[in-house]
């Protein structure tokens, strides 16, 4: 899963949430995402960088299937949500993408 800043200034994303449909949940600790960058959320195990950051989970969290992951800031605030998958009616397998 990927999270792209698409404006010019960084932005703190301590305390934002990054969930699936089943309700797992990644919270973002000590990342602040410059402005144009883009950070990779890994469900594995590993050492957090600028790019990378790992939710240290033994189990995959997204279904490859069909998924909706959404994001909200540190006042639970909706940002933005990504959807794929094959029974996501119209959409297909093209992957929706809603933000706020």
């Amino acid at each position: 899963m990927e999270v792209t800043n698409t404006t010019r200034r960084s932005v703190n994303l301590d305390g934002w949430t990054l969930s699936d449909e089943d309700g797992h949940t990644y919270t973002f600790d000590s990342c602040r995402l410059a402005g144009r960058a883009t950070v990779r959320i890994h469900t594995g195990e590993g050492r957090d960088t600028a790019t990378d950051l790992f939710q240290d989970r033994r189990n995959y969290v997204w279904d490859n299937r069909s998924d909706t992951a959404t994001l909200h800031n540190h006042r639970d605030r909706f940002v933005d949500e990504a959807s794929w998958g094959d029974d996501r009616g119209e959409r297909g397998d093209r992957g929706e993408h809603r933000q706020r």
